[in-house]
Order: C-alpha cells, then sequence, then structure tokens
C-alpha cells in the first residue's frame, strides 16, 4: 500500500525518482526510493516524513489507508497525449478526488450526487439525445440556455478538477466510492485556462461519459458529443430560436447564437446539421469558410470561462467551523503538482554546484531548522513515540 501510494503521489507531480531524491536533499536515493515503491524496503520514519513534506503532504496519507477507492476513466480514443502524462494525469485527479472525499467526511456532509451515474443505456444517438433532455428534467433546469454550467454541475454534486497540461487534453472524469461500492463522489477534469465555449463542450461530453451506458454498437464518442450538445441546446429552444428549416445563416446570427448558448460556432453548426434545421451541404459550405477565415482555433466573440467554487467553500466552511486547521486547508488548496516545480529542482541542482564551504554553511543552517521543525511537529513524534529529547555532549 505504502509504495503504491508513494508511487502515485510523485507521478501525480511529475517527478522521476532522480528529482524526488533531490527534493529530500539526498536523504537516501533514488535506487532506495525504488524500493519503497516496489515495497522491497521500508523507510524509517525520518525517512518517510521527509518524503511527505516533500511532496507537500502528510506522512499519513502514504501509510494510511485511502479514504476511497477512486477510479479514473480512460482518455478518448484518439488523444495525442503520450503514455507519462496520462499517468501523471490521472495520478493527479485521483489525489484530488481523495480530497474532496476526505473534506466531505469531515464537515459530515453527504453525497450530494443527483446523477444516474453510468445508468443511462444508449443503444443509438437518438437516445444520447434524450438522455441529455431526461437530466434537465432531473435538475429542473427546462430548456433555456444554462448560464453558469460549472455552477449547476457542483450544486448537483459534481466536483470540478482543473487540470494544468497540454492542449492535447480535453478531459476525463472519476468515481469515488467505498468499500461497499457505493458511489461517494464525482469529479470530470477539465484543462484549465480554455476558451468559455470549449470548457462548456468539455463539461458536458465528459458528463455525458459519466451517466451513458453506451451499447457496444455505438461510438461512445459521438454519444457523448450529441449527449454534450444536446444538453447545451436543446432541440425544442434552439427550434424556436432559430426556425424548423434555415437555408442560410448571417455570421452576426451566428455570433448572437454563440453568445446566447455559450457554445463555440463550429459545434452550433454542426448541432444545426444534427437537428436537420441546415443541410449537409450547407454545413460542409461553413466549415470551408471557417477554415479560410481562420476560426479553427481562434473563433469571433470571446465566451468567459468559468471557475469552480464548491471545494474553495467547503474548506473555507471546514476552516472556520475549526473542523481542520490553516495547514490542512494550505495542503487541501494547494493543487498538486504545484509545490515540486521546475524551477525549485533546478534551485537544488543548482545548490549541488556550489563551492564545498558555501554547501556546509546552508546545510549548517536547514540541519538547525529542521530540528526545530521535529521538535514541534506532532505527527513526528506520533511516529518516534514522542516529543525529541535534547542530548548535550
Amino acid at each position: 500500500m505504502l509504495g503504491e501510494r508513494l508511487k502515485r503521489f510523485r507521478v501525480a507531480r511529475g517527478m522521476s525518482l532522480a528529482d524526488l531524491e533531490i527534493a529530500i536533499d539526498h536523504l537516501v536515493s533514488s535506487s532506495t526510493l525504488s524500493k519503497y515503491e516496489k515495497g522491497t524496503l521500508q523507510p524509517s520514519a525520518k525517512t518517510l516524513n521527509q518524503i511527505a513534506s516533500a511532496l507537500g503532504i502528510k506522512s499519513a496519507q502514504l501509510w494510511g489507508e485511502p479514504p476511497c477507492d477512486v477510479e479514473p476513466i480512460a482518455f478518448r480514443k484518439l488523444t495525442k497525449l503520450g503514455k507519462k502524462e496520462q499517468k501523471r494525469i490521472k495520478a493527479f485527479v485521483i489525489e484530488e478526488l481523495e480530497k474532496r472525499v476526505w473534506l466531505q467526511e469531515q464537515i459530515s456532509e453527504q453525497n450530494t450526487l443527483e446523477l444516474p451515474i453510468l445508468g443511462t443505456t444508449v443503444k443509438n444517438l437518438d437516445d444520447a439525445e434524450g438522455a441529455a433532455y431526461s437530466l434537465r428534467n432531473t435538475l429542473n433546469l427546462g430548456i433555456d440556455p444554462i448560464g453558469n454550467l460549472m455552477s449547476v454541475l457542483e450544486d448537483h454534486g459534481i466536483y470540478i478538477v482543473e487540470v494544468n497540461t497540454s492542449e492535447s487534453f480535453d478531459g476525463i472524469f472519476a468515481i469515488a466510492r467505498d468499500a461497499n461500492d457505493k458511489v461517494l463522489a464525482a469529479a470530470i477534469a477539465i484543462r484549465s485556462d480554455v476558451p468559455g465555449d470549449r470548457q462548456r463542450l468539455n463539461l458536458t461530453h465528459e458528463l455525458g461519459h459519466l451517466i451513458l451506458d453506451v451499447n457496444e454498437n455505438v461510438d461512445p464518442e459521438k454519444a457523448a458529443f450529441r449527449f454534450g450538445a444536446a444538453f447545451l441546446a436543446p432541440a425544442e429552444q434552439l427550434r424556436k430560436d432559430v426556425g424548423q428549416k434555415r437555408k442560410r445563416f448571417y455570421k452576426k446570427q451566428l455570433f448572437e447564437l454563440k453568445k446566447r448558448y455559450g457554445m463555440s460556432i463550429q459545434a452550433i453548426l454542426y448541432r444545426l446539421k444534427d437537428l436537420e434545421i441546415i443541410t449537409e451541404e450547407y454545413y460542409e459550405k461553413w466549415c470551408i469558410k471557417i477554415n479560410t477565415s481562420g476560426w479553427r482555433k481562434s473563433e469571433p466573440i470571446h465566451i468567459p470561462s468559468e471557475k469552480p467554487k464548491r471545494f474553495s467553500k467547503q474548506v473555507c466552511r471546514a476552516l472556520s467551523d475549526e473542523l481542520i486547521t490553516e495547514r490542512d486547508a494550505e495542503r487541501l488548496l494547494n493543487q498538486t503538482g504545484q509545490l515540486s516545480s521546475e524551477k525549485s529542482l533546478s534551485e537544488r541542482r543548482q545548490f549541488l554546484a556550489l563551492p564545498k564551504k558555501k554547501k556546509n554553511r546552508i546545510l549548517s543552517e536547514q540541519a538547525k531548522e529542521m530540528a526545530d521543525f521535529y521538535e514541534n511537529d506532532t505527527e513526528w513524534q506520533e511516529w518516534e513515540g514522542g516529543p525529541v529529547e535534547h542530548r548535550h555532549t
């Protein structure tokens, strides 16, 4: 258990074994760290505490039982992400969802998830369309465009986790279950810092994957896209806005639809084609125009991205009710991977290149700081069986 969790926490931060060795000031070698992860060697209490500190977590998170079992669902089939980055993102999402489940327990908040997780059977794309309407009814959303999609999802129990990664990543979802396979929480992970229109479609796409049980003869990506587009732009409301059939649309009309539904012009046109409001030929003409206008990468009309708020509100609540400490709050809100930045590792490498006398002086100062840390750290004392005693020689 300890080895598996150590490796996952390390991978979530994008750290190699060599990086972790540097982060713990060469307390043990990377080969020894590898043995810890494989379970062939157990770290001492001191080493474990320093590893946890370098990872920005409590040592109990390494050797203790996790608050839940998290299952991250696979990436989209055509993802261009490398295997290493896929592993990092999966580990990242698992840790972030574990944090949220742990905090739910501290504030005694019951699971508010109101979605049929993988519970809506889809035998064809029309079923995916119907699932979107059904979910809107369940959530009492009617058919009007959704103002703040992220707030709607969070209000109904979904956690949103933002991931700092390349443009090749769109999103995945994860489910947390207890030992009896009961769902404790669910999260949708999406890339941070994307335009609002793309963000909203990514969210609903992953929402589709989360609730749809797709038949093997149906393309799950097409089903999720159909679900997402229908959830954002219900056919009944869209037809009220544009009519049953249209021979043409002007740019200004598409701009207005983009602002109204918070969807890209490309997604709106695809939706109009799916509903047969426009013909396949007219849709293809617009695709050519979008290419020649350079809109595929950057469309006119900026839709602001939305920000998740649920988790930070829970942390503030727990802190104000004195259910967690300020240090706990800082750990929770420090997004996984930000504590072991490339900059800090680079600084450590620069340290190794310093003259011996200068290194010794710095190490002496750090040794005094570490002595103070271990003397006052209760978690360390619990491992060692009591407070540190001063010995004079």
